[in-house]
């Protein structure tokens, strides 16, 4: 029996490094190639002590993120805040935010993009606009 085309198994994606990154391996659960996603992504994030996100946005994507272990500290724009299992973040479109893992051990985490992110270099802004 074959597999149904819409059920993902994490342990068959492969895992890449993220740019603007460190210490991450994502997994891209959802998308348009693993089963035609059009209007969603949702990856799989392991981050290990020390890891995280540089700050970044997303031109026109908006993002959220559901810790599922371990604990970070996020900022979205002028907001800062600790997150635990069980909490969920959201990062509007075009607003810079950064992720850093403050747990001994890895965080995982699945992150959810609309429309689908990609890792396409023109949806994401390494530097804040000059006032």
């Amino acid at each position: 029996m074959s597999t149904p085309s819409y059920l993902v198994r994490s342990a068959s994606i492969a895992g890449y490094q993220p740019a603007n990154h460190h210490h991450t391996t994502n997994q891209r659960l959802i998308g348009p190639e693993t089963v035609g996603a059009q209007q969603m992504e949702v990856l799989l994030g392991t981050l290990s002590k020390g890891g995280g996100a540089l700050p970044h946005a997303h031109p026109g994507i908006e993002q959220s993120c559901y810790l599922l272990e371990g604990t970070a500290h996020v900022t979205v724009g002028e907001q800062a805040f600790d997150m635990v299992p069980g909490d969920m973040c959201f990062f509007p479109a075009d607003v810079f935010h950064t992720f850093s893992v403050t747990s001994d051990t890895p965080v995982k985490l699945l992150v959810i993009y609309s429309p689908p992110y990609g890792e396409n270099p023109k949806n994401v802004i390494r530097t804040a606009p000059k006032a």
